[in-house]
This record gives C-alpha cells, sequence and structure tokens, in this order.
C-alpha cells in the first residue's frame, strides 16, 4: 500500500493542523517558513482542505474519492456533510475516539491486528462503517496486555462524542447515533472539498 513517510510534525505544519487532532501532544519549535504568508488560489485551498482530510483520517485517493461519490448520492444532508460523516464512522476512526487508541495510526492498527469486535464478531477492516446500536470492544484475550493499559492511561481523560459512549476500563464502546456534522471537530472546510471535485 502507498504510504507518505513524510514525519507526521512536519505535514501538520505544512497543512497548519493542530497535532492534538491526531492524538498527538507534541508540539514542533521550528517557526512557519517565512512563505507561509504567500496568497494562496482558490484551488490551492480547496486543494490543502482535501490533504487535511486525507490525512487527518489517514485516506489515500482513491478510497477518499469513493467516498465522496457516495456522499453525493446519499439522499439527506449536503455532500459535505455526507463526507465527513462517512469518514467519521469509520472502525478505526471510532476506535481513536472511544480511546481504545492513542491515535488514528495506532487504531488502524489495532483494528488490522484483530483485535477489535463490532457486535461481538472480529472486524479487521479499518474502513468499515459502524452504525448506531453497534458494539465495539476490544477482546477479552488483548484487554490485559500491557499496550492496552499504556493507552488507557494515555487516553482516559479524553473528551468521547456525544455519539458515542465510552467505558474506557472495560474497552468498550457503543454507536449511540449517528455523528451530525458540528459534531465533528476536525479543522476541514468540506465545502472546498465538494468545490474542488465539482470542478
Amino acid at each position: 500500500m502507498a504510504r507518505d513517510m513524510t514525519p507526521v510534525l512536519k505535514r501538520c505544519r505544512a497543512l497548519d493542523i493542530e497535532p492534538a487532532f491526531l492524538g498527538i501532544d507534541k508540539k514542533s519549535n521550528r517557526h512557519k517558513n517565512v512563505r507561509g504568508n504567500k496568497k494562496i488560489s482558490e484551488y490551492g485551498a480547496q486543494l490543502k482542505e482535501k490533504q487535511k482530510a486525507k490525512f487527518i483520517y489517514g485516506v489515500l485517493e482513491k478510497p477518499f474519492r469513493n467516498y465522496f461519490e457516495k456522499a453525493q448520492k446519499l439522499k439527506y444532508g449536503t455532500t459535505g456533510d455526507n463526507l465527513m460523516i462517512l469518514l467519521e464512522t469509520r472502525l478505526d476512526n471510532v476506535v481513536f475516539r472511544l480511546g481504545f487508541a492513542r491515535t488514528r495510526d495506532e487504531a488502524k492498527q489495532i483494528v488490522s491486528h484483530r483485535h477489535v469486535n463490532v457486535n461481538g464478531k472480529t472486524v479487521n477492516i479499518a474502513s468499515y462503517s459502524v452504525k448506531p446500536g453497534d458494539v465495539i470492544e476490544i477482546k477479552e484475550n488483548a484487554k490485559g496486555s500491557a499496550r492496552y493499559k499504556e493507552i488507557v492511561e494515555s487516553t482516559g481523560a479524553r473528551m468521547i462524542p456525544e455519539w458515542l459512549s465510552s467505558d474506557i476500563e472495560k474497552l468498550s464502546g457503543k454507536v449511540l447515533a449517528m455523528p451530525r456534522a458540528e459534531q465533528i471537530d476536525v479543522p476541514v472546510n468540506a465545502v472546498a472539498i465538494v468545490e474542488l471535485y465539482s470542478k
């Protein structure tokens, strides 16, 4: 699979994203490039918003376009809102939001290593779409490992979105409802992405 090996903090700087949105509490001490005030074109601004969404959720170009096309076909909501909701309800993102992983990258790895049950069945597809009523849980044989003790210590104070409930001690959570656009706190202008794909 294609993988961008650029250091995460460097990409955060380039895209003007706070590392905290990725579950990373580090800050870069480097100053922004002096060219940072250079006027950006409308296309450049729209492209940057798409790159931000892809980077935050860890989605490559082809699946990202598939999400966009699916968002266009949904009968409710705007395309931009639907796109963000589809990204937010990916299993790896939900594992991250519930506090069962420190970062979305770690959540993706946890899912692919078959540590996650959805409604009692193992799901190892990071892009799996959760729905209201789904119960997401770390498998019993993994819960006692040192890895999850460290994760819980790191994420125990994390704010859980209103559309989810989480029992961090039991490493179990539930999807209460589909997220609404205003509940998704990522710094992405979805309207700009829609405008970019509409060209």
